[in-house]
């Protein structure tokens, strides 16, 4: 086994040294998957990259460093559920309709965990969680994260055990900062091609493939961006020019959407990916890191 605690799982190389928490210990919210979820990431014992969400205490929905999602807009049999009836978020659980209001992600909802079986190694953890049946929906999900030299992998399998089929949407939302210094000058965001925004918030610079801060943000941003042609790999890079330092993420799937939200502390590139799996059907994909100097 990996060096292991009751909260974190480690994993270990000459280059990164990276912590997991365990389901439920360090995050038990309704909104982020409960596995792989990633709060420290350091590069060559000097470079870390995880933040979270708020500085504040009880503030935000709870996201810590890379931290993924599953149903952000299209939750899974939530019309179908009654109030007071279970519906299933992949990752996380079986949650309670409260009431005949619409889904909202950042709601708290009762959260019923699924059950999940851990194995790790010092390069590697995989998170298996079983499939619990609601309402026909029913899905087994593998995730593997693993690190080789500066890269960090990981590695998505869903299985459709269930009765229906099952359409969501999956995004990471990476809560990154660099040696927690603050989001503005000295950060650019550069990505293939050119960006074109659906909106630009007053703090943004967009120019080309980059995104720069004007000034240190006082509140939250987005930006919703277009200008990747569909099928082509995708990537960003966050680059922190003081210290020359960067994180780039590797889409290994078909993207549907990018966005960019942050805030006065941490910057989240966020890439979705469609989920449609039918009965007796997989599906796979994966998101691969790699963090540098240069």
């Amino acid at each position: 086994m990996s060096n292991t605690s009751n909260t974190h799982i480690n994993l270990e190389n000459g280059r990164l040294n990276v912590e997991i928490a365990r389901p439920g210990s360090v995050y038990n919210g309704s909104r982020f998957d409960w596995t792989a979820f990633i709060t420290k990431i350091v590069l060559d014992n000097k470079y870390s990259f995880c933040a979270p969400e708020s500085e504040i205490p009880g503030q935000g929905s709870g996201g810590f460093g890379l931290c993924n999602e599953f149903g952000i807009n299209t939750p899974i049999g939530y019309d179908e559920a009654k109030p007071q009836e279970k519906f299933p978020k992949l990752g996380t659980g079986l949650l309670t309709r409260p009431d005949e209001s619409d889904y909202f992600f950042f709601d708290k909802y009762e959260v019923e965990p699924f059950p999940v079986k851990i194995s790790a190694d010092k390069n590697a953890v995989v998170f298996d969680v079983e499939p619990v049946n609601c309402n026909g929906y029913a899905v087994k999900m593998t995730k593997t994260v693993s690190i080789e030299g500066n890269i960090l992998t990981i590695d998505y399998h869903l299985e459709n055990v269930g009765s229906k089929p099952i359409k969501t949407e999956e995004y990471c939302h990476n809560f990154i900062s660099v040696n927690n210094k603050r989001i503005g000058d000295g950060y650019v965001l550069k990505f293939p091609y050119n960006i074109k925004p659906k909106e630009i918030p007053e703090v943004m610079n967009i120019k080309g493939n980059e995104i720069r801060w004007n000034f240190v943000p006082k509140g939250d941003f987005y930006c919703q961006i277009e200008g990747f042609k569909p099928g082509e790999k995708h990537y960003w890079e966050l680059l922190y020019e003081p210290e020359r330092v960067g994180i780039r993420e590797y889409s290994e799937f078909e993207i549907v959407k990018v966005a960019v939200w942050g805030t006065t502390h941490v910057v989240s590139p966020e890439v979705f990916i469609n989920v449609d799996i039918a009965p007796g059907k997989t599906q796979e994909w994966r998101r691969q890191y790699e963090f540098f100097t240069y």
